[in-house]
């Protein structure tokens, strides 16, 4: 598999896919937007793992953003207040996405450069492993837009820092520098900025030597509550997508200005 091509000439597909033996490497590919998951962008994102989870010549899946961002996480653009039904539609890709990770027979190893902000973060958390660049950092902005964590991050986060910290981390959306992630066990392994990406491959390729019915099962016994979490977001965050605070926050942001929440 080598760089996926894209209908029109001359137009840089979102997502680039690339083989190193036995790993699929996925490259969100929108610089301009620091790789926010982009309607496009999540389209490509689902094709690319459901091809992957159909090749038995694939082991493991490493995902990446580049060496200079993660991802932004939502694309706050292409939300708009279109009503309760089209909010609770907006999450079937992204939650299929989801789902297709951390419930995949094969391992997934992010290799971190960068921020991974928002529901970059959850995609982040939905891999098995996680490998960061020392200047990356992690941040749950939701509360700065008037959102709750989506994408499974209310479940894949305090399975790895416990209840406690990741109370502190959900509520305050504070950013957390790599050498903090890995004290607290919320990244496994930092390298120099730049490395992430080899050292990533250089973990997926250590299932070469593992059964791979082996990880799909033990993978599928830790994928846990994940389907009652995301049910439970997609109403939850549906419903916050209609209010003023979420209308505002996504103002201040795209005004560069601090947000004047009211709490309706």
């Amino acid at each position: 598999m080598g760089d996926t091509t894209t209908p029109n000439p001359g137009v840089e597909p979102v997502l680039l896919e690339s083989r190193n033996a036995s790993v699929a490497i996925l490259t969100l590919n929108e610089p301009t937007k620091r790789n926010a998951l982009s309607p496009a962008l999540r389209v490509a994102l689902a094709e690319a793992i459901d091809r992957i989870e159909r090749d038995p010549e694939i082991r493991a899946v490493v995902l990446t953003g580049g060496p200079m961002v993660f991802s932004a996480g939502g694309d706050l653009t292409a939300m708009r207040n279109d009503g309760l039904a089209a909010g609770r539609e907006r999450f079937r890709l992204l939650h299929g996405i989801v789902r297709s990770i951390v419930k995949s027979s094969k391992p997934y190893v992010a290799a971190v450069e960068g921020p991974a902000a928002g529901a970059g973060f959850s995609l982040a958390l939905c891999c098995d492993t996680i490998v960061a660049g020392a200047g990356a950092r992690f941040i749950a902005s939701f509360p700065k837009v008037g959102l709750v964590a989506d994408a499974g991050l209310l479940l894949t986060l305090p399975a790895r820092v416990g209840i406690g910290r990741a109370r502190q981390i959900l509520l305050y959306a504070e950013p957390i520098s790599a050498e903090a992630a890995e004290r607290i066990g919320l990244v496994d392994e930092v390298v120099p900025d730049g490395a992430a990406l080899e050292r990533a491959v250089a973990r997926a390729r250590a299932f070469e030597a593992l059964a791979p019915l082996s990880t799909a099962v033990a993978k599928e016994a830790l994928a846990g509550r994940l389907d009652e979490v995301l049910d439970w977001e997609r109403s939850a965050q549906a419903a916050l997508f209609q209010t003023s605070d979420h209308a505002e926050g996504k103002a201040a942001f795209l005004d560069k200005r601090p947000p004047i929440f009211q709490g309706r």
